[in-house]
């Protein structure tokens, strides 16, 4: 939300709102017939941030106000979120001690190297002290050893950070998302951390389809192990499935309706979040692909074409019954 101040001392008349359209921008023009004395104004949008003010005042005293308002925000939000920061160091707990001490050894072993180094100068240039030079080299050595392994380890590990908080980003804006459940109720991805395994069938509508068909002789034990299918057609054609409505199919019917019940919602959002994905995946914008979600909502693999329902039954565990607590982190490697 963006917010500006127009501050006018002198009066001005207002002529009805006036919208115009750009292909980059909008702006809105108010005017007055009526006298008015403004001091401080303040007009807010949601979702707008306004980039410029100009006013112009004429020998009648009236004047206008146009406010241009591009759909990007007047400062960027930035790329890592804290959440996503929060969570590496949980993840990875030592990473940062492990980085300080990195620092420390390099600066001791850099100061130890260049003591080394104005020795073995003095040494080479003064011949009663040529004994000391094969210890000076052998400390030397010693030194930029050292601080080439540690610089090793710390770039290793500094590498490793981020990209784990890239990807913990990532499934941020993707826990960020918007599902639409049967009941017409909105909730975001983030809300099913711990109650469901989320697998994200993304392609055409003939691919959610063959998807939807796929999975019918797993729709039982599926459940049994939390996963619930949200399925996004890239072509914006959303098959309608269809189930048997009979009295014999009611209860398998229930599970299918069950297993389907999300729906994407603010198609825009999914699609800018999937075609990233792909970009960094190197694979091919029109490629169906699908994203198994595990129960804390981190990504636990991917791939192209239709997802392995006969494989996510046979690595899940479930997530009801007597080892439900025990395994519930058992949902593979990320």
């Amino acid at each position: 939300m963006a917010y500006f101040v127009a501050n006018i001392s002198y009066n001005i008349r207002i002529i009805p709102l006036d919208l115009h359209h750009y292909s980059n921008s909008k702006y809105f023009s108010f005017r007055s017939s009526q006298t008015v004395n403004h001091r401080h104004s303040l007009f807010s949008y949601t979702n707008r941030a306004c980039s410029r003010v100009d006013y112009r005042r004429n020998k009648q005293k009236w004047g206008s106000i146009v406010c241009s308002a591009s759909n990007k925000p007047s400062s960027p939000p930035p790329d890592i979120s804290s959440t996503a920061r929060i969570r590496s160091e949980v993840l990875s707990p030592f990473r940062t001690l492990r980085m300080f001490f990195y620092l420390a050894f390099i600066a001791s072993a850099g100061l130890g190297g260049l003591i080394a180094t104005t020795q073995l100068i003095a040494a080479l240039t003064n011949p009663a002290r040529a004994a000391e030079i094969p210890e000076t080299l052998k400390g030397l050595g010693i030194d930029i050893g050292a601080v080439s392994i540690f610089g090793f380890l710390y770039y290793r590990d500094n590498t490793a950070e981020k990209a784990q908080v890239a990807r913990l980003s990532r499934e941020e804006n993707l826990s960020n998302l918007k599902l639409r459940v049967v009941d017409e109720k909105v909730i975001p991805i983030s809300s099913l951390r711990g109650f469901a395994r989320l697998v994200i069938c993304a392609g055409p509508g003939s691919y959610i389809l063959e998807s939807f068909r796929l999975s019918e002789p797993f729709t039982q034990s599926l459940l049994d192990r939390g996963v619930l299918v949200v399925p996004f057609a890239t072509d914006g054609n959303l098959p309608k499935f269809e189930f048997d409505e009979s009295e014999e199919m009611k209860e398998i019917t229930a599970r299918r309706k069950r297993l389907w019940q999300l729906n994407p919602v603010i198609v825009s959002d999914w699609s800018k979040w999937l075609d990233e994905q792909k970009n960094m995946a190197g694979v091919s914008v029109e490629s169906p692909v699908y994203l198994s979600l595990r129960l804390d909502g981190r990504v636990r693999g991917s791939g192209v074409g239709y997802p392995p329902w006969n494989a996510f039954v046979a690595q899940l565990p479930q997530v009801k019954g007597m080892w439900s607590g025990l395994l519930d982190g058992m949902d593979g490697r990320v």
